[in-house]
């Protein structure tokens, strides 16, 4: 009897430990897993500062459309003043085809490239609607893979921290 319950004990200590480490690594995988994006994007963050290198999509393109040049040239010096990007291109004339109200419209519009900072995009997008003389206006942004690194070093001067 003696023996069993030395064999039950031994048994109960070693299944105690591996129940230990199971619930150990399932709560570390469990949190590996849901903490991946962070710590990608902190790992991409990381091998940008020690490499040098640009981190992708760190900055953004906007692509605005307006009615004539006068309300583009307007609101892209408004943007400007208030430092919400660090460069505005007013593309002359295009043509535009859209659905409004389930017919097809056709347009000539002007085009505004909004060069800033992603963190930047919201404020940009909020403010230009609010002033902006469509019900709907255009606003797509795009960010940026790579470009050269001492123009984002220049955008990134240009346009203040959040």
């Amino acid at each position: 009897m003696e023996l069993l319950l030395r064999w039950w004990h031994r048994e109960a200590v070693l299944n105690s430990k591996v129940r230990s480490v199971v619930l150990t690594t399932s709560l570390f995988l469990f949190l590996f897993v849901s903490m991946y994006p962070g710590l990608r994007s902190f790992g991409v963050l990381l091998h940008a500062v020690l490499t040098g290198s640009y981190v992708p999509g760190y900055h953004s393109i906007l692509l605005i459309n307006f009615p004539n040049e006068q309300t583009a040239k307007d609101i892209a010096r408004s943007v400007m003043e208030r430092r919400l990007a660090a460069s505005v291109n007013i593309l002359p004339r295009t043509f535009t085809m859209y659905y409004w109200k389930g017919e097809i419209q056709d347009a000539s519009e002007i085009l505004m490239l909004v060069k800033t900072k992603t963190s930047r995009v919201g404020d940009v997008v909020k403010y230009v609607r609010s002033i902006h003389p469509y019900a709907n206006p255009e606003a797509l942004s795009f960010p940026v893979g790579d470009g050269s690194q001492a123009y984002m070093k220049w955008m990134d001067d240009a346009i203040p921290d959040d």
